[in-house]
């Protein structure tokens, strides 16, 4: 090696540590709006905030969680397509738990329509709810063949359908992930990861996370389990379920879990209030803020496990 292939090589070998470094800051997640943490506000006044909250885009919900996806069945489609483009937004996802797994197809040409590409559902509810070990392996089995038409139907259409981990579900206990991730084939069905549902397992998350890898997991929730989940509990305990409100759950190992994956799918901070379909705070400005708070808390862990 002469003198300038060697001082080169040098060069090179003293900057890779930096390289290293920056692509691993280069980690970024990519962040959808829920419409049903506005309750049921107008999608119109909604739209303007997808970018105020740094997401790309948004997902429709229903009732009882909200009413947007019944507010653009009112307008149509055409006057949506409209509202969309006069607020440069663009819709990404339909969450639709009344429909089911296996009752997606019109929605699934509905989304398609709007260059969506993920639709939220249940994984369904099968004779042992909440299955762990081996009853567990035996109904996620049956469960992906199951789907195996309505998966045809996605491809089809370009959709992915995400499966969220739901108590009282087939996909809810550790066990059953696991065996998602082993069994399922399709680049077309993952899990809508909820960690709220695994507080039971909260140690288990960050590995869940790594088992399930990024292919498996088209979305995600940013959203811990709180004593005001379910029941109606002072609103400092209720917003507990926001990353960064003094909830218990470590997102600074969760941030490495999706590093270490490269996560690439989607990424939605919410929570629900009581009773469902009334929006988190009285307005939209204080709706919007939190939110903000919650993903300024994320980026923070995201920077601390750089």
């Amino acid at each position: 090696m002469n003198r300038r292939s060697a001082c080169k090589a040098l060069g090179v070998a003293a900057l890779a540590p930096h390289i290293i470094k920056a692509a691993h800051h280069e980690f970024k997640l990519r962040y959808v709006l829920n419409s049903a943490m506005y309750g049921e506000m107008a999608l119109a006044d909604i739209l303007p905030e997808i970018k105020k909250t740094g997401a790309e885009s948004i997902d429709i919900w229903r009732k009882v969680h909200g009413n947007q996806r019944e507010q653009i069945t009112e307008m149509g489609d055409a006057a949506c397509k409209k509202l969309l483009k006069k607020h440069k937004a663009k819709i990404s996802m339909s969450t639709c738990y009344p429909l089911g797994p296996t009752g997606l197809q019109d929605e699934m040409l509905w989304l398609k329509n709007f260059g969506g590409k993920i639709i939220v559902t249940g994984s369904g509810k099968y004779p042992d709810s909440e299955p762990s070990g081996a009853a567990a392996k035996a109904q996620v089995k049956i469960m992906l063949e199951e789907l195996k038409p309505h998966l045809a139907k996605a491809e089809e259409s370009g959709i992915t359908i995400a499966l969220e981990n739901h108590i009282r579900q087939c996909l809810h206990h550790p066990d059953s992930i696991r065996y998602f991730a082993e069994f399922n084939k399709s680049p077309n069905l993952g899990i809508a990861f909820a960690p709220h549902h695994l507080h039971e397992w909260e140690s288990d998350i960050p590995q869940l996370i790594r088992d399930l890898g990024d292919k498996n997991i088209p979305f995600m929730y940013f959203q811990e389990h709180s004593a005001g989940i379910f029941e109606k509990q002072p609103k400092e305990i209720e917003m507990q379920q926001l990353p960064g409100y003094g909830g218990g759950l470590d997102y600074q190992l969760i941030a490495s879990a999706l590093r270490d994956i490269k996560y690439s799918g989607l990424v939605e901070i919410f929570m629900h209030p009581v009773p469902r379909g009334i929006p988190i705070l009285p307005t939209i400005k204080e709706i919007t803020a939190a939110i903000n708070k919650s993903r300024d808390y994320i980026k923070e862990c995201l920077e601390e496990t750089a």
